[in-house]
């Protein structure tokens, strides 16, 4: 499984990250699913989310206010949610879902994590061996993740995606 992640998802993922740091962000992703890929055209972050330092609570019923406005989107559905884990002290936030994570995880959509964590030293963005994205911008390193379920022999298990993004030229770090 692949996920293409557009400019303008990848933009928000890291401004919905970065503006809550130290607490979690969470929001959804809009796109469309293929067979053997989603791709990603925007993220959105839920506003109304209750943040902590290990966790994000999302009342569902504040859902059924976009509904009616997602409904009449043609081309685009919810394909999953993104979330981010962050440093906290010296543990560093990972791109890895969490037990309750994976529990969440619906069949047929995707669920992305940015980890997020204080800037050691500048390192350009790329797609990284195991699937995932990385690099520095600013006070901040991120390394994004992709997840989805997997039913595999009769067993259902989160399985990393791998991540193809295409970075704005001119990006600076």
């Amino acid at each position: 499984m692949r996920v293409y992640i557009s400019e303008n998802a990848f933009i928000d993922l890291l401004l919905s990250s970065a503006e809550v740091y130290k607490k979690e962000c969470l929001g959804f992703l809009l796109g469309y699913r293929l067979e053997d890929r989603f791709i990603v055209e925007h993220a959105f972050t839920v506003q109304t989310a209750n943040r902590k330092h290990k966790g994000v609570v999302y009342d569902r019923k504040n859902h059924k206010k976009i509904e009616q406005i997602l409904t009449r989107l043609d081309k685009l559905q919810i394909i999953g949610d993104f979330h981010s884990h962050t440093q906290f002290g010296l543990t560093k936030g990972l791109p890895i879902p969490s037990q309750e994570d994976i529990k969440e995880m619906l069949p047929g959509h995707v669920y992305l994590i940015v980890a997020i964590n204080n800037n050691q030293k500048t390192l350009l963005w790329g797609e990284n061996r195991d699937g995932t994205i990385s690099g520095s911008i600013s006070e901040f390193f991120f390394k994004i993740s992709a997840y989805f379920l997997n039913n595999g022999n009769g067993v259902t298990s989160a399985k990393r995606a791998r991540i193809h993004c295409p970075f704005p030229p001119g990006f600076r770090v």
